[in-house]
């Protein structure tokens, strides 16, 4: 069914590449944030975690809505609408701003469920105070995310890397500078993690605003004429995005409760998890940029009635992201115990965490190769409209792990060690499933790539 192209594939590198590399930089960013607090104690790299996938999750519902903006982009260039492409811009921005309300209630709601879940006093507040100040900042958020969503629409992916490049310097500068209080800045600890990055997101929606408003983009995609409501275009994004949005919204809920069931064992476990995690945003958050080039050329595609290099996309997309995800599984495996001891916090927690950690990078190195098959077909699936599909399969796989989460947690109170094999098992079976969706093509039939064009 699929066909490789050297073209193709050269093509989808050049796209995903500068996406990797932006991706990538996010993930140093996080990672650089938490060995920043590694230097405090175990305690607020515990809260960083904890607080930060809080939210997340909080705004998860909006940011996989917006998100969608790059596959509808996508559609339209590759059709050859060039001036439907900016109103998917506004479009976005009115829905970022619909969403102010419903986030200040949710982050309200929100911040008090810490202490609710059993965590340690001592993180608490330092989750509260991260989360607080995070969730301050979520407009620029969403707002960043529209506009780099755009332009990778377009294939311009250059611009999202120098701009996110520069926003992940200057986040880590900043970050460093409150974390520590240097340079006369007062010493705010994790508060100065989220600042940073708040800071950074202001710095790079300038950047992007700077492009999207240069003359000859303006004039080669009628942006002057975009800003307004456009019925028929925020028709499609919701329509289309909508289940994407969902997806995303109940599976980082059910990710978000597993992480909060999980640090209820303690200070170490939370601990051995962000470690953990934080090697695997090292590897997920860069094959993310595969993902998103992979979206980008089947919607182009998919616009363009062109399913031949549709087929050669998703080939040359699941060469590149198993050799990488295969090359890591190797270093992961290998190195388990020296890449923990990098997140050495020098207190006493650090005798426990140390083998708790190691043995779960062990599930780690098992399902890189998996996640690299659930974000190609993912990629494949999204950028061909079939969202709804994905909404249910993921949905129910991912409340199927936390059911037996709850029960292996909660109610048998086992080892942590099966609470994480149960997370891998999970994985695999996302990835079967989406493999399986791909390969019998009920997708690509033309009565149902038609009807995703329509608005």
């Amino acid at each position: 069914m699929h066909t490789l192209s050297l073209t193709t594939l050269r093509e989808l590198a050049r796209l995903s590449l500068p996406m990797v590399i932006s991706q990538g930089a996010f993930a140093v960013m996080v990672f650089t944030d938490r060995w920043f607090l590694a230097q405090i104690d175990a305690v607020h790299v515990a809260a960083a975690m904890g607080g930060g996938v809080a939210a997340f999750f909080a705004m998860s519902l909006f940011l996989g809505l917006i998100s969608y903006a790059n596959a509808l982009v996508a559609q339209y260039y590759g059709a050859g609408q060039m001036a439907r492409c900016p109103q998917v811009v506004t479009q976005g921005v009115i829905i970022a701003l619909c969403a102010l309300p419903v986030l200040a209630l949710v982050g309200a709601a929100m911040g008090q469920m810490f202490s609710r879940l059993g965590h340690d006093p001592l993180q608490v507040p330092l989750e509260r105070a991260y989360f607080y100040t995070l969730m301050a900042g979520s407009f620029f958020l969403l707002l960043k995310t529209c506009l780099a969503s755009y332009f990778v629409g377009i294939g311009r992916t250059r611009v999202v890397m120098a701009v996110d490049v520069a926003g992940i310097c200057l986040n880590i500068s900043v970050s460093w500078m409150l974390i520590f209080g240097h340079f006369g800045l007062p010493q705010v600890g994790i508060v100065g993690a989220a600042l940073g990055t708040i800071v950074s997101q202001l710095f790079t929606i300038g950047l992007f605003l700077y492009f999207y408003l240069m003359p000859s983009h303006r004039e080669q995609f009628a942006v002057q004429q975009s800003l307004r409501f456009d019925r028929g275009v925020m028709r499609r994004f919701l329509r289309l995005g909508t289940p994407s949005a969902l997806e995303s919204f109940m599976n980082t809920a059910t990710f978000n409760v597993f992480l909060l069931l999980f640090q209820g064992y303690g200070v170490v476990q939370g601990a051995s998890m962000a470690i953990v995690f934080n090697w695997d945003m090292l590897s997920f958050v860069p094959m993310m940029g595969l993902n998103i080039g992979v979206m980008t050329l089947i919607g182009r595609f998919v616009g363009a009635g062109d399913m031949q290099r549709a087929n050669q996309v998703i080939s040359s997309g699941f060469i590149l992201a198993l050799g990488y995800s295969g090359m890591l599984a190797i270093v992961f495996l290998t190195f388990r115990v020296e890449l923990v001891d990098v997140f050495a916090t020098g207190d006493a927690y650090f005798a426990e965490i140390r083998p708790l950690a190691a043995a779960m990078m062990i599930g780690l190195s098992t399902y890189v190769m998996a996640d690299a098959v659930i974000l190609i077909a993912g990629g494949a699936l999204r950028g061909a409209g079939d969202t709804r599909w994905i909404m249910f399969a993921s949905i129910s796989l991912h409340w199927l792990m936390l059911l037996m989460q709850y029960m292996v947690i909660v109610r048998w109170k086992m080892d942590p060690l099966v609470s994480w094999w149960v997370f891998v098992a999970m994985l695999f079976a996302i990835a079967i499933a989406y493999a399986t969706r791909l390969y019998r093509g009920r997708w690509r039939r033309p009565e149902r790539l038609a009807r995703v064009m329509q608005e």
